[in-house]
């Protein structure tokens, strides 16, 4: 079911959501300062690829503030409008009963948007 819910996804959008975040993740790969934002993106980039199945967790040996600190830039410099998009396309999906799985696929990445560092994808 998992695989049938990614192949939706895919044709449905999902592809043009990953091209967006990889090239987003590229762009700001360019600049020494934005690497690690640029990493943080190529892991919201695969998420997005394949979001059935994925699980999002905080990683237990993360526990520094330099996480704290990465998120809150993040926050301030694009992540809320992120997170934001995801919501509003979710609550968009959940209105048919077709697109609920698709619309916890949005939330489930508004949640990693909203603090992509000290996450790990499994």
């Amino acid at each position: 079911m998992k695989i049938l819910g990614n192949i939706i996804w895919l044709l449905f959008g999902g592809i043009f959501i990953f091209i967006e975040y990889l090239v987003g993740g590229l762009v700001l790969c360019i600049t020494i300062i934005g690497i690690p934002f640029g990493l943080q993106v190529f892991k919201l980039a695969f998420v997005a690829l394949w979001p059935f199945g994925r699980n999002i967790e905080s990683n237990p040996n993360s526990n520094g503030c330099l996480n704290v600190l990465m998120n809150i830039i993040w926050l301030i410099f694009g992540g809320i409008w992120i997170a934001l998009s995801h919501v509003i396309i979710g609550l968009l999906l959940a209105i048919t009963i077709i697109g609920i799985p698709f619309a916890i696929q949005h939330f489930k990445l508004a949640a990693v948007a909203l603090s992509p560092f000290g996450k790990v994808i499994r």
